[in-house]
């Protein structure tokens, strides 16, 4: 992968590392939301949901629309975003101890760069 792409894609992790922004997620996965909507879920400030949002929509991971004078909010990709969100929960509940393991070559990987897998 070239630089760009890998600080792309560091982007995108580092934004749903926020277990906020992964809450926001899940309810966008249920459909469209408006800021107002996701602070009565949330039960956090305003600004604190219109920041999570902001850096959501910044990586890529939100699209909107307005309508009148209020904006909604839906997943750009949302099959890609629960593909790696189902992926993640199957790799923290089945890697059996993942935080100790993450330093660990995988023996599946045979020394493979994510580049030469996507080939």
């Amino acid at each position: 992968m070239e630089p760009e792409d890998l600080s792309r894609l560091a982007t995108v992790f580092k934004c749903l590392g926020d277990p906020h922004r992964l809450v926001i997620v899940n309810h966008l996965f249920r459909g469209e939301h408006r800021v107002t909507d996701l602070v009565a879920h949330l039960g956090l400030a305003q600004s604190t949901v219109s920041s999570h949002v902001a850096s959501l929509r910044d990586a890529g991971l939100l699209a909107s629309h307005t309508h009148g004078r209020a904006t909604y909010y839906t997943l750009a990709h949302p099959g890609y975003i629960r593909n790696l969100v189902r992926l993640t929960a199957a790799l923290v509940r089945d890697g059996d101890n993942c935080a100790g393991q993450c330093g660990e070559f995988d023996n599946d990987h045979n020394g493979r760069d994510m580049e030469q897998e996507e080939h």
